[in-house]
């Protein structure tokens, strides 16, 4: 049985650091995964920034609670679900990723958790497990899936190394030069092509 795990942020919805800082007029916050290879050198960065500008887990999600899917996301991952059990496979956190995924019809999401003080400051995260996307497509095969992975950033291609094939969506220049093994895909169309290819191969 074939089994697709995509990531979240960047591929079926926008990245949720990205528009916070918009909407705050931080720059520093618009870093992400396509930028720093580190996850936790990346999400230490980011709370020291919410501490210093006073910023809480409700002020994420107001602005998350404004967001929508990708154009064309929804559409498809219904149809991909269709013909494939689907996973979300992400290093977001439940805290900001539920709404999303209510308009994604509520896939399965395999993400982290945040902690937060009684003011609803975040104080800390806590990892579901280290390296879970690779942890988790390493699982699966155990179980005898066949594995295509999708993701566009750094810490997505421990993933696509580790699944018997691996897609990237519309990925940052440097990604795609540090890891020519990957196909790339720039659209929907471009990427359900690709899995459907890998599929028949794997």
């Amino acid at each position: 049985m074939q089994l697709v795990c995509l990531d979240l942020e960047g591929v079926l919805v926008p990245e949720i650091w990205i528009e916070f800082s918009e909407r705050t007029g931080i720059p520093e916050l618009r870093r992400t995964t396509r930028d720093e290879p580190n996850y936790d050198t990346l999400m230490k960065f980011r709370l020291d920034l919410l501490r210093r500008h006073k910023l809480g887990l409700p002020d994420i999600q107001a602005v998350i609670a404004t967001m929508r899917p990708m154009p064309g996301a929804d559409e498809f991952l219904h149809a991909l679900r269709r013909d494939y059990q689907v996973i979300i496979l992400s290093d977001t956190f439940y805290e900001f990723a539920m709404p999303l995924m209510e308009h994604l019809g509520m896939p399965t999401l395999f993400c982290h958790k945040l902690e937060t003080d009684a003011a609803g400051f975040v104080v800390d995260y806590h990892l579901r497990m280290p390296n879970q996307k690779k942890e988790a497509v390493q699982r699966f095969k155990e179980l005898n899936y066949k594995v295509i992975a999708a993701g566009d950033s750094y810490n997505d291609t421990a993933m696509l190394i580790e699944a018997h094939a691996g897609i990237l969506f519309h990925p940052p220049p440097n990604v795609i030069a540090e890891f020519p093994q990957f196909p790339v895909a720039l659209s929907y169309v471009e990427m359900r092509a690709e899995i459907d290819k890998a599929a028949a191969r794997i």
